[in-house]
Parts: structure tokens; sequence; C-alpha cells
């Protein structure tokens, strides 16, 4: 996490680093976190995930974040993977394009824990990807996603931590936070 900050050109906004200090508080916990982060477009939810990512993987664990588009996901691995490599942490991208002999080793690769962060799209909930050590799954856009999707994600893992990530919270959302089954962070400010 340190050395992700560090190669950052610029600091985090107060709402960023508030949103860091509750996901941290809730991944030392012993229950499963579940957790909202909700702020517009350019606040810097990414970056918080990427934080938080970044704490699994400190831990031994491995993260995923599901995007619900191709160029959502490829997007997310381009400006991530950078950042990752700076300081050993394996990034792999897997979505629907992936074939073959591609896809097999990245299936392989994740099994043996030789990722450490999986993006991608619904591909990364298939039946025949599975994780080594799956300790916390980010959704983003979670709007976008149907309860069984997330849940299928969810499974990949021994109940993984469960970061969400929105704009526009559905009404279900908003039920969920508002009677205590999700736990919300929110970005007001942008960088």
């Amino acid at each position: 996490q340190d050395k992700i900050r560090q190669n950052l050109p610029f600091t985090l906004t107060a709402g960023q680093e508030n949103a860091i200090a509750e996901i941290t508080q809730d991944m030392a916990s012993s229950h499963q976190m579940l957790r909202l982060i909700q702020g517009d477009v350019g606040s810097g939810k990414t970056l918080v995930a990427l934080i938080a990512m970044a704490h699994a993987t400190e831990a031994g664990y491995q993260a995923a974040i599901l995007a619900p588009t191709d160029i959502l996901a490829r997007q997310h691995a381009t400006k991530l993977t950078p950042l990752c490599e700076t300081c050993g942490i394996r990034v792999a991208l897997l979505t629907g394009r992936d074939q073959g002999k591609k896809r097999t080793q990245i299936l392989d690769d994740l099994k043996s824990h030789a990722i450490d962060i999986l993006i991608g799209t619904h591909a990364i909930i298939q039946e025949d990807v599975h994780f080594a050590k799956l300790g916390l799954a980010v959704v983003d856009e979670q709007h976008r996603f149907g309860v069984d999707q997330r849940l299928a994600l969810t499974d990949k893992g021994n109940n993984p931590d469960v970061l969400a990530m929105t704009a526009t919270p559905i009404p279900r959302t908003l039920m969920l936070a508002n009677y205590g089954d999700m736990d919300v962070s929110i970005i007001r400010d942008k960088p």
C-alpha cells in the first residue's frame, strides 16, 4: 500500500482517506465486509479499491475486480497494472475475448496463486475459474450486476470481503444500506 501511495503523482483526498480507513477497519474484523463506495465519476473510487486490494494481497490473499463491460475492465487493467507492478503485485485481465492457451494460462496462474489481482468481466465468474485464496471481491458499477452474478463471484472464495462501487446506487442497494446489511463510504470530494 505504501509503495502504491509513493508512486502516485498526487495525494489522496480526505474522502478517499476516510473510505480507505473504513475499509481497512472492516477487513481487519472477524466479520465479512460488505461495503459500498459511493462517489461521483472521477472521485477516485477505483484507487480506493486498489488500496483495499493491495491490503488483501499483503495479507496473503487474492483479489478480483468485476467490471460490467470489456472496455471498463481493460481501462482498469491499463490504469492499475503499472501501479501494481511497481510493488510486485501480479495482475491479470480475463474477459470473454481471452480464449485457448491464453485463457488456460491465466486460469492455471490464478489457481496456483501466481496472480494476486484478477480484473475482468463476467468471464471471471464462470465455473472453470478457480482462485487459490480469494479474500476480496470488488464489484464495479454493482447496479449493472444481478444478485446471482455477485454471489457467483463471492462463491469463488471462503466468505471473501465484498466491496461494491457505484456512482448511482439502485433502490435495492439503498435498502441494504438503510437496514444495516451494507455499510457505505461516501467520497464527496474530487481530486
